[in-house]
């Protein structure tokens, strides 16, 4: 092998590793051991950062209901009848006062007509009795002034005496049936005024169970009687919500409402309690419950369904310029397992329990447990009461890490290398085009050298 071929092949060999190398040093590794590099790999757990605000909260208890009518009235029978007539059907508006069922009279009247003969039957009786009871006087009497000249017996006397009281006593008994035929004649005069029956409001009929041509009957004792129809004034609709008996304590008449049907699931109502039931109801399940009344406030004109679903959160307290975190903030953890200076003289641990609440702070980028007074919650926010300070930087998140989260950890605030990224974006993206066109630049150069590098080695044989 001849010189100039040696002295060829070393120089192609140092223009290859000339540009390995370059490429190299453009690399992050590269830039990185030269000092080069934009930044470096942060320390620390990336976590969610945000600062303790002011605001408002509202303590609420949550219970679930059915929508109905502040009046509702059920249509029933006072006489056992067969339906004649319905004017009106379900949907219809009805006035008070109007004619909504018409009954069979047909045998109410034979009543009446029993009525008012059994009567006629009486007064006749009277009149017997009353002539009796002169004639029983009359002998009385006549035996009294015999016997006062002894020309009558005590015996006779005393039997006299018995008659006229007996006939006192008939004539009473007849007055009284008297009495009681003009009573029936009242009863059945009524009932023959009950076969119409009138609204007692003005509403719409929202329920009809009976036709025309069935018999209704009265109720009694063991069995109800038929429900004809009912009729709704659906321009007042109240919530009737059941509370468990676990949350009742704080709710009062008066108090705020939120209330959410779910058949209307773009909007919310309003309303306010208006009575709380006495009575403790209890479920099938054995859940005790009492019923909270709330008129729901609705625009004028607007009604609602009777029996929808719905819920209802009663804002029973109200916090203002409260100190609040996310919920998911607001950590147990055990006493045993938190730095000795962080449990010692805290006044927001108590000793005798097993678990502390805390949440974590950042201080000089390392999570610091603050033990917490905890106040009322709503879905996403607390109250800390104690413990906090408005602007006190705090990791709100991710729960993984919230879970696993230990006193003195090193932390960075992911939010900022977010923003920090995006600032940066439209210059890396400049920098990435300028290394690739150096990059070209150097690989166009490094070909060139290598064809002129070939050329000398190639006139270097032919030389030889």
């Amino acid at each position: 092998m001849g010189f100039g071929k040696i002295i060829g092949i070393t120089v192609v060999g140092v223009g290859i590793i000339g540009a390995v190398g370059f490429m190299v040093l453009k690399s992050p590794i590269g830039q990185q051991f030269t000092g080069q590099s934009n930044s470096m790999e942060p320390i620390g757990t990336p976590v969610r950062i945000e600062a303790a605000s002011l605001g408002d909260l509202q303590r609420t208890v949550s219970a679930p209901g059915s929508i109905e009518p502040r009046t509702l009235v059920k249509i029933s029978s006072q006489v056992s009848a067969k339906v004649l007539a319905l004017p009106f059907r379900e949907g219809d508006l009805v006035q008070e006062g109007d004619v909504v069922v018409r009954l069979d009279p047909q045998n109410l009247v034979a009543a009446l007509d029993s009525a008012k003969a059994g009567l006629k039957q009486q007064e006749a009786s009277l009149l017997g009795a009353e002539a009796s009871l002169i004639n029983a006087r009359l002998q009385f009497e006549r035996l009294q002034s015999l016997h006062e000249t002894g020309d009558a017996t005590k015996a006779e006397l005393d039997g006299a005496e018995a008659q006229f009281l007996n006939a006192q006593s008939n004539k009473a008994v007849i007055e009284a049936s008297i009495d009681q035929a003009k009573a029936r004649i009242e009863q059945a005069e009524k009932d023959l005024e009950n076969t119409n029956i009138t609204s007692s409001i003005t509403g719409l009929v929202i329920s009809l169970s009976t036709e025309v041509g069935e018999t209704v009957i009265v109720g009694t004792t063991n069995n109800p009687g038929s429900v004809i129809m009912e009729i709704a004034d659906l321009s007042e609709m109240l919530l009737k919500a059941a509370v468990d008996e676990a949350n009742i304590a704080p709710v009062e008449v008066g108090q705020d409402t939120t209330i959410y049907i779910n058949a209307y699931t773009d909007r919310t109502y309003t309303g306010t309690v208006s009575n709380i039931a006495r009575k403790r109801q209890v479920a099938s399940d054995g859940t005790g419950t009492f019923e909270v009344e709330i008129p729901i406030d609705l625009e004028e004109g607007e009604t609602l369904y009777t029996g929808l679903t719905a819920s209802t959160d009663i804002a029973v307290e109200h916090f203002y310029d409260a100190i609040l975190v996310p919920s998911q903030a607001v950590l147990d953890r055990r006493i045993e397992d938190l730095p000795q200076d962080v449990v010692e003289g805290n006044e927001q641990i108590d000793p005798n329990k097993t678990f502390a609440r805390v949440v974590y702070k950042v201080v000089d980028g390392k999570a610091i447990a603050t033990p917490v007074i905890v106040g009322a919650s709503d879905l996403t926010s607390s109250v800390v009461t104690e413990g906090l300070e408005e602007g006190d930087q705090i990791i709100v998140g991710p729960y993984r890490v919230l879970v696993t989260l230990r006193h003195d950890m090193n932390v960075r605030d992911m939010n900022a290398e977010t923003e920090e990224v995006d600032a940066d974006s439209p210059d890396s993206d400049t920098d990435s085009d300028n290394n690739s066109e150096d990059t070209e630049s150097d690989d166009d150069q490094s070909e060139d050298t290598t064809d002129s590098e070939h050329q000398e080695v190639a006139e270097d044989g032919d030389d030889s």
